[in-house]
């Protein structure tokens, strides 16, 4: 039978198997990112650019959070490095009797303090190992609790990585490396490796970057222990007793990376262990510091026109405080909500900096000019212009894209005023008792993205604790906030620094010995009597001198410099939704980050067990018990009407009424052989995937039942 080019026959004579090779080159089809990013949705025309933008502000926020960190560990890592290279002062000098400069047998140990925030231990060991490289020694290792379930793997996996650190991979000494590798893992095998690579004259050993002071001739060996608690006991009693010994021939120095306490090195290890090391604290940035400054970098900044509602920012705050401790992760949702802002929002391709916005706004389309008009913020600012404007802003293009334009300038200002002024008041509100608005800013910016803050309680408060301020605590405050308004690159404000300035010069000038005599003519005189009423007399008269009493000039000015910060914060702490077109940098579905970052796994079993018409999106799975649904949902669901125990007999002829009805059976006709078993086979499946989840247990108590390990409805 003759075919086409493009049909395969498959007809023969006798039966056979027949075999037909994939076309690779057909179906290999390469399709661009950016069309992944294409939300059919939103009928986007410009999801390519989208794309990009997205692509390229990510880079610059990933660019400094790794700047970022680098900075926060550079004095952590200073210290180190200080640390170990005092630790043996004659490695520098070429020694080889360094060993006599340690006292006894005690081997150089840094117990690094890293915090619970486990998941980012690894980035951190990642940075140190390559400083170490760079300025102590070439040679670093680090070993993980579950490569290393013995002594003899602990070795073996030392030794590896050491003889794979900086050896030149053309020198004779790789070849005895690997023989080494494959068949001695000891001490004294280390040590007669490290004499011969240290001692030969005419070996070289290529260090990946090499510092400006270059490398030493015997450099030491630094062993990493990842997360200390997670190690056996034993295994490092046994090769901390064993280095010790061979301390005078191999320069070992350990650092213990420790999640929780110091104590935690004598609990592992016995006194007669924990005496041959010396020890010394590191202590790293604490995880709430390490977010505030996270924060202030990404997002208390205008830097970056992309900004994160309330709720948006209070999920990934929680995720951080109540889960992991991790930066990474809170740096991954800020990447997340990046990505649904540029997916879900059409005019996120405004989310960009300001004089890039306005040439794009230029060449908008009839179809982004109506997506503008559809912004509810947009809406509000129409509904305040006068007629005419009205009119112009729904008609008229041209018109519109200018006043979009001078609306993304006023968005961008309003920023610049906003964090300026936050800063301002957090150090006004700071260090007030109980912290009425919160001693982290990022507190005090959750409160000021929900409302208006000077309607709130807890800001009448602090204006009433700051209005009893001494002048030493209003000087010191004032100084603050002269510096973040001089910190900023764009002047704004108007003339607010200068009227801090001039401010600060009137406390200054106050005459102190004035003030006090003042202050102490206008006290009353001391209580004469101690009986109730003429106590209660003498605190009356007190009070209402008080209240007559005329204010000195440091109360009139300090009375002038709260209503002065007070202006400010109903000047230019707006809620970012008062703005026209804030929805275009303002990520708000909190919603989509908790779905993603903060999984309910029971929650979405039960639905997909339950309702599976929730994801297979089949309208014949509708009803009470579909008989068309998977042959696991249908069991689940029968085993919902069922109590703690279920009888599996009841159970199977149930489950073989659904599956029956699903296969178009009348309900009187019998079931072939061939057909009971195939449905029982199908019923012992769903019921073993059932006890795999956790639904159902095996029981004792009756041989034919089985123990149900839920209850209710989930």
């Amino acid at each position: 039978m003759h075919t086409g080019p493009r049909t395969m026959a498959t007809s023969s004579v006798s039966k056979g198997c027949f075999v037909f090779k994939p076309d690779f080159k057909k179906r290999k089809v390469f399709v661009p990112i950016e069309d992944y990013f294409n939300n059919e949705e939103l009928d986007s025309e410009d999801s390519k650019l989208r794309f990009e933008t997205y692509s390229l502000l990510w880079q610059r926020m990933k660019s400094e959070t790794e700047q970022l960190q680098e900075e926060l560990n550079e004095n952590l890592f200073d210290n180190l490095v200080d640390f170990l290279q005092k630790s043996h002062p004659e490695f520098q000098k070429n020694s080889r009797d360094w060993g006599s400069q340690m006292k006894f047998r005690e081997i150089p140990t840094a117990a690094l303090i890293l915090g619970v925030n486990v998941t980012d231990h690894d980035v951190i060991l990642r940075s140190l190992t390559e400083t170490l490289q760079n300025n102590v020694t070439p040679y670093v290792v680090s070993l993980q609790a579950k490569d290393c379930p013995d002594v003899k793997h602990f070795l073996q996996k030392f030794t590896s990585q050491l003889m794979d650190c900086c050896v030149d991979r053309h020198s004779k000494e790789v070849t005895s490396g690997k023989a080494l590798k494959k068949t001695n893992y000891s001490m004294d095998s280390l040590c007669s490796w490290y004499s011969a690579v240290t001692q030969k004259a005419d070996h070289k050993v290529t260090i990946k970057k090499r510092t400006a002071s270059g490398h030493w001739r015997s450099p030491p060996v630094v062993l990493i222990l990842k997360s200390m608690e997670s190690f056996t006991s034993k295994v490092l009693q046994d090769f901390i007793t064993i280095s010790s010994q061979h301390l005078h021939e191999f320069p070992l120095i350990l650092i213990f990376g420790i999640a929780t306490s110091p104590v935690i090195i004598h609990r592992l290890l016995p006194h007669s262990v924990s005496s041959l090391l010396c020890v010394e604290l590191f202590q790293s940035l604490s995880c709430e510091q390490h977010l505030t400054v996270v924060l202030d970098k990404l997002l208390l900044t205008p830097q970056f026109p992309f900004k994160l509602s309330k709720k948006a920012l209070q999920v990934l705050t929680n995720i951080f405080l109540y889960h992991d401790f991790s930066i990474q992760s809170f740096i991954k949702g800020i990447k997340l909500s990046l990505l649904e802002h540029f997916y879900s929002q059409p005019l996120s391709v405004l989310c960009c900096d300001l004089s890039e916005a306005k040439k794009r706004v230029n060449v908008f389309s009839v179809s982004q000019c109506e997506n503008i008009r559809r912004l509810p913020s947009f809406r509000r600012y129409v509904e305040n212009q006068p007629l005419g404007k009205q009119v112009a802003l729904l008609t008229n293009e041209t018109f519109l894209k200018e006043k979009t334009q001078s609306l993304l300038e006023d968005l961008h200002v309003y920023h610049i005023n906003y964090f300026l002024v936050l800063r301002c008041l957090h150090n006004f509100t700071s260090s007030l008792p109980k912290y009425p608005l919160g001693r982290q800013i990022r507190e005090l910016y959750c409160t000021c993205l929900e409302k208006k803050i000077w309607d709130s309680e807890e800001y009448k408060s602090a204006l009433q604790l700051l209005r009893m301020l001494a002048k030493d605590e209003l000087v010191s405050i004032l100084q603050r906030c002269i510096e973040v308004l001089d910190s900023s690159t764009e002047k704004q404000l108007g003339n607010t620094t200068q009227k801090i300035k001039d401010f600060l010069t009137q406390f200054q000038n106050l005459d102190d010995s004035k003030e006090e005599e003042d202050a102490c003519g206008s006290q009353p005189k001391g209580l004469q009597k101690t009986d109730l009423y003429h106590l209660q007399k003498s605190l009356l008269e007190m009070k209402e001198l008080r209240r007559t009493k005329k204010p000195t000039k440091f109360e009139m000015l300090r009375e002038n410099v709260m209503n002065f910060i007070d202006n400010l914060v109903r000047d230019y702490l707006l809620p970012p939704e008062s703005q026209p077109l804030h929805e275009v940098v303002y990520f708000s579905a909190a919603n989509t980050l908790r779905e993603h970052l903060n999984a309910a796994p029971r929650i979405a079993l039960h639905t997909a067990l339950n309702n599976p018409y929730y994801y297979l999106k089949n309208e014949e799975l509708e009803g009470c018990i579909p008989n068309t649904a998977p042959d696991i949902c249908i069991a689940y669901k029968l085993h919902l009407e069922c109590s703690l125990l279920i009888n599996l007999v009841d159970w199977a002829e149930a489950f073989a009424t659904v599956v029956t009805a699903a296969e178009k059976m009348d309900a009187n006709s019998t079931v072939s052989e061939e057909m009971s078993e195939v449905i029982h086979a199908r019923f012992i499946r769903a019921v073993s995937e059932l006890e795999l989840l956790g639904f159902i247990k095996p029981t004792k108590q009756k041989t034919d039942h089985v123990a149900r390990l839920t209850w209710g409805g989930c």
